[in-house]
């Protein structure tokens, strides 16, 4: 993409995304999360009912009577966009594909961030990971997000989402809120990579997908591409048992995916391109709650 031409669409996203996350998530974006812990504030004397485990000893030692440590929940977060740029994602039937959904997802998010004064980073991933932006704050930094949402190219055009899970794993310290957004078209098994990462992270699950992924139109013949792969085949989507075969293959893939998600206790939402992913987010965020 020309330099002229991209900024103009960074300037697009950002005016879109902006306000978005201004006027609609900015109180729900903080009230889902938390921050990553509780952070000591200070002290004061033991009072009735308050948790023995609370005491502090060496103050306690020291003034011959029993103190407690007073804690305050730590507001700022670490926000991480895990952001799948695997093939699949230049796909769309309905004017807008994938990867224009994401984009606009994760700015929204990104924008969010920053009014929460939480510092956000971003992992791109296929089947490795391709880049990864450091957490930070500031518009200039979330800009730079946006640039690389509209015009990264990946090496590779697979998918393993465990890789990027024991990515966040082991690169990420301290606790931080992860978006995982992705089609979630993956042949791997990723249940125990995601597991360990929500375990020492708060994994949210986005998926993003098109509507004629999950049916096949009776147009005769046609031929069917997988993006990741390269495959191509041939089905006739006259045949009522083709489009009741693959029908029925979707709905068990997202149900598979739908149990990974709740046995692993993460929280998820899916969004169709044409829907209205804003008021998707915001029945994410009020779950929370």
């Amino acid at each position: 993409m020309e330099t002229s031409e991209l900024l103009k669409k960074v300037r697009q996203i950002e005016i879109k995304t902006r306000g978005l996350s201004r006027n609609i998530f900015a109180g729900q974006y903080h009230s889902a999360f938390k921050g990553r812990g509780m952070a000591f504030s200070e002290v004061r004397e033991y009072q009735f009912g308050d948790d023995i485990r609370d005491i502090d000893w060496n103050v306690t030692a020291r003034y011959v009577r029993p103190y407690v440590k007073i804690f305050e929940e730590e507001r700022e977060l670490t926000v991480m966009l895990m952001i799948d740029v695997s093939g699949s994602r230049d796909f769309g039937s309905v004017n807008v594909m994938k990867k224009d959904i994401i984009t606009e997802i994760a700015a929204t998010l990104a924008f969010s961030a920053i009014q929460n004064n939480d510092k956000i980073g971003v992992l791109f991933f296929s089947d490795k990971i391709e880049k990864f932006i450091p957490p930070q704050k500031g518009k200039k930094h979330i800009l730079y997000i946006i640039r690389e949402l509209i015009d990264f190219r990946p090496d590779n055009t697979k998918t393993d989402i465990s890789q990027v899970l024991k990515y966040l794993t082991n690169a990420i310290k301290k606790r931080c809120t992860a978006f995982l957004i992705s089609d979630f078209i993956d042949k791997g098994d990723f249940k125990d990579a995601l597991t360990i990462a929500n375990r020492k992270h708060d994994v949210v699950a986005i998926q993003v997908y098109d509507r004629r992924e999950t049916e096949l139109p009776p147009v005769g013949l046609m031929k069917i591409k997988d993006a990741e792969t390269g495959d191509e085949r041939w089905v006739d989507s006259s045949s009522s048992k083709v489009r009741e075969t693959y029908r029925h293959w979707w709905e068990k893939r997202q149900q598979v995916m739908s149990d990974a998600f709740k046995k692993c206790r993460v929280d998820s939402v899916s969004i169709r391109t044409e829907d209205d992913y804003v008021k998707s987010l915001l029945t994410l965020f009020q779950k929370r709650n």
